[in-house]
């Protein structure tokens, strides 16, 4: 009786090239995902409004990428966005006028910006997340302090502006050598204690008082000029009237020495054709008397003749 014999050979082998295929499948999907990843990792998105910089092993690049996709090359750079927006920095401190009065809740205002053009020394120096910590902080207070400590309470308070101009003349160049542009600076409070601005208060009153009535002095010293002006010109313009008038009688009279006639031609040219009711020639009077018919007669009168 024969024994029959069965192989594994071939099954086995099978498995063992199935086995290989999976395994380089899977290495081809892993390469495939670092590609993915690798290339995931070349580009960062630079948002608007800020400014990208590029660190290469630590050490800065670049510092003036734009906004939008940016490269760099993975695992050995890497890049950092900078907010280059308008930046606010407020503090609440107190300060003290050269009369010694005390400036209470005193709000301070800046506005400031990242010079692109000194960012990365900016950067190295300082960084930008202490800024307000090395920068603002002391020189704001410092130089708003002095400022405010050489002028009285009172000129403060009418010359705010003023004050704060010349805070942010002090500031501005100095924040400038660090990298900071100053956009503006303002002083948004001022409180004294209350017998001060109740002083204060007074004295405004009192001015505004004074003004009115300087006003209402002024105002009846022009009503005063007006009525002497408008007098002048009543007794100007009578007093050209009436030498017109004296010129006029002045020609008319040297027109009759002239032509004794011309009183005659007067008569005329202003008779309007109706006789006079009464006409005489210093004797016999005649009176003119008008019928129905509008037909004029004369009829004599009866002279009177009286002795006295």
């Amino acid at each position: 009786m024969s024994e029959i014999k069965f192989s594994t050979n071939s099954s086995s082998s099978k498995k063992e090239v199935s086995g290989k295929g999976a395994g380089k499948v899977a290495a081809v999907i892993l390469i495939i995902a670092m590609i993915l990843i690798v290339l995931f990792n070349c580009f960062t998105i630079v948002n608007e409004g800020y400014i990208g910089v590029k660190y290469r092993f630590g050490q800065i690049v670049r510092d003036n990428l734009t906004a939008g996709l940016n490269f760099h090359i993975p695992f050995v750079e890497d890049i950092q966005q900078i907010d280059i927006r308008e930046q606010v920095y407020s503090v609440a401190t107190d300060a003290y006028t050269s009369d010694t009065q005390t400036v209470q809740e005193l709000n301070l205002k800046l506005n400031y910006s990242y010079d692109k053009s000194q960012l990365s020394n900016l950067i190295r120096e300082v960084g930008i997340a202490n800024v307000e910590s090395k920068l603002l902080v002391q020189n704001v207070a410092k130089i708003t302090k002095n400022e405010i400590g050489k002028v009285k309470a009172e000129e403060l308070v009418q010359s705010r502006g003023d004050v704060q101009q010349k805070i942010e003349n002090e500031l501005t160049p100095l924040l400038a050598e660090k990298g900071i542009i100053v956009e503006s600076f303002a002083i948004e409070n001022l409180s004294f204690d209350d017998a001060f601005e109740q002083s204060i208060q007074a004295k405004v009153i009192a001015a505004q008082d004074a003004l009115k009535m300087e006003n209402k002095t002024k105002e009846k010293e022009e009503q005063a000029k007006q009525t002497v002006i408008a007098a002048e010109a009543e007794a100007e313009s009578q007093k050209l009237a009436a030498d017109a008038q004296a010129y006029s009688i002045q020609v008319v009279q040297e027109q009759l020495k002239n032509s004794p006639d011309y009183v005659e031609y007067l008569k005329i040219t202003n008779w309007n054709g109706v006789l006079p009711q009464v006409m005489s020639d210093g004797i016999n009077p005649f009176l003119v008397l008008e019928n129905e018919e509008d037909e004029q007669k004369s009829t004599p009168a009866t002279a009177v003749q009286t002795t006295e």
